[in-house]
């Protein structure tokens, strides 16, 4: 039959990635119904971002993301980067992140078309800032996207 059976692991997911359950809303709400606390993930400016140019097989998990970071994107895959794969039919992206206590992978299927902007380069991955990884994530054009500078001198230069 078409069906399986989930792990205790695919349940944590769920619960993190907002599944709805009795279980979770129970955790998650008081008995108003106001929620006690949420589990989310923040891109901030300080974030570094780095987007894999050649696709990734999406059969590969955490493991498999953190071997293409350390050999293919030479990159520690520990020290704090944001990573953004993409699947080969530019359909869906995962992004990998190690938040200090353990990795975080999300992945992003669209329901209809593809992600139409994707880095080409001679190198094998592209840096973007955060306001950028935004766009990305909505499918945009992330370099079309115009903002201020990261940093700019306060005052006259000295």
């Amino acid at each position: 039959t078409g069906r399986f059976r989930r792990g205790q692991d695919a349940r944590a997911s769920e619960e993190l990635c907002g599944a709805r359950s009795s279980r979770l809303e129970s955790n998650l709400l008081d008995p108003r119904g106001v929620i006690r606390r949420t589990v989310v993930i923040q891109i901030t400016p300080q974030m570094r971002i780095i987007v894999a140019v050649e696709p990734a097989d999406f059969r590969r998990g955490i493991d498999g993301l953190a071997r293409i970071c350390k050999d293919v994107l030479k990159h520690d895959p520990f020290g704090g980067w944001v990573f953004v794969f993409r699947n080969r039919p530019a359909t869906a992206i995962k992004v990998l992140v190690y938040d200090g206590q353990g990795f975080w992978l999300c992945h992003k299927r669209l329901s209809s078309g593809r992600f139409r902007w994707w880095p080409t380069a001679n190198t094998s991955a592209k840096t973007l800032a955060a306001h950028q990884l935004q766009v990305l994530l909505s499918a945009g054009n992330p370099e079309a996207v115009q903002a201020a500078p990261a940093w700019r001198p306060v005052g006259p230069a000295v």
